[in-house]
């Protein structure tokens, strides 16, 4: 079995589609987890996780070898709950008869590439790997009864997201909290010591573009979902509704980044994430029409992904300019401290 590092870079990028089990088996280790755990999507984490450093950075908080071990161990901890998921879901059916979720990337068990037992153990190893980043980190901030909440509330809305979150139509705004505030405003804790709620609300941008993805995909399988009785919020408050209130979660991210800048939190160079305004008008539109019966031409390589195949692209590209924006915004501030206050 030799390293594959060209499938370590893809997998981390884009979703695999694989049918060929003599292929899955001869994947190393490494390939076959950031295929498994779904990592083109678990990367949020990280951008969730740099942003939370840079913002330290900026004031003075920060130190690598903390944030090395905490991102590593939060990117783990969201492949092993993805991993978790996967187990959930097909053990209950709703992975079965050609189900959604075995159409847009690899399901281990729906494809017969691994048995339940092999599941577990391989969430045992990653829970375990998780779980030390998580240790740590309680020891890095000297056992604070905040890093302990954080780390309570984060753990239980992460496994209760897969079940009962996800049927009672709490999963995408679980995702919103765990990827927004609470993962940005943690992370920028365990490196300051200092619980800060402008860092919270900071996050609440990126959180939204990531909840936006997941709102998009349940919209996705929305039809999926109802006839196996997964209740998304799609599927609780209506096809229609959810993708009025994804349009609505697109244009509060910039709402809410704007805000920040004209309080003073920010500096205008955080201007730039607008940039990424051409995929955000691309969601929009594209959220005023039901999904397509069939696969347009422009969505056949990753059909049945639609609205969140579009919300995904926002996401990378807003997440870019969010943190090439940070990096911009904590030089200024550091040079010329004074030379932005906010009109607030």
């Amino acid at each position: 079995m030799n390293i594959n590092f060209s499938m370590w870079r893809k997998a981390s990028w884009q979703l695999i589609k694989m049918d060929d089990k003599k292929e899955w088996d001869a994947l190393d280790v490494v390939s076959k987890w950031l295929i498994a755990t779904r990592s083109a999507v678990t990367l949020v984490t990280v951008y969730s996780c740099v942003i939370a450093g840079i913002l330290a950075a900026r004031d003075g908080y920060f130190s690598w070898v903390p944030f090395l071990i905490v991102t590593l161990g939060l990117f783990i901890a969201h492949g092993t709950n993805n991993i978790l998921n996967d187990y959930t879901d097909f053990s209950r059916g709703v992975d079965k008869d050609n189900y959604f979720r075995s159409q847009y990337g690899v399901h281990p068990l729906v494809q017969n590439f691994w048995d339940k037992a092999t599941s577990i153990r391989w969430f045992l190893v990653s829970g375990f790997l998780a779980t030390l980043s998580g240790i740590y980190a309680l020891y890095y901030t000297g056992f604070s009864s905040t890093t302990i909440i954080l780390f309570a509330v984060g753990a239980v809305t992460l496994l209760a997201y897969t079940y009962p979150f996800k049927y009672w139509g709490l999963g995408e705004f679980s995702i919103f909290l765990i990827w927004g505030p609470i993962l940005i405003g943690g992370v920028y804790f365990v490196l300051s010591g200092v619980w800060d709620w402008k860092v919270a609300l900071a996050g609440v941008p990126f959180g939204l573009s990531v909840a936006s993805i997941n709102v998009a995909k349940h919209i996705d399988k929305h039809d999926d979902d109802k006839a196996k009785g997964v209740g998304t919020f799609p599927v609780r408050v209506g096809e229609k509704f959810a993708r009025r209130v994804d349009q609505v979660a697109i244009v509060l991210i910039y709402a809410v980044t704007l805000f920040l800048i004209l309080d003073g939190f920010f500096t205008p160079i955080m201007l730039i994430v607008f940039l990424a305004y051409k995929e955000a008008l691309a969601v929009i539109k594209v959220l005023n029409h039901p999904k397509p019966a069939e696969a347009p031409e422009i969505a056949k390589a990753f059909w049945p992904v639609w609205f969140s195949g579009f919300a995904f692209q926002h996401n990378r590209q807003f997440g870019g300019y969010l943190i090439l924006g940070l990096i911009a915004d904590a030089l200024i501030k550091g040079f010329f401290p004074t030379f932005w206050t906010g009109l607030f």
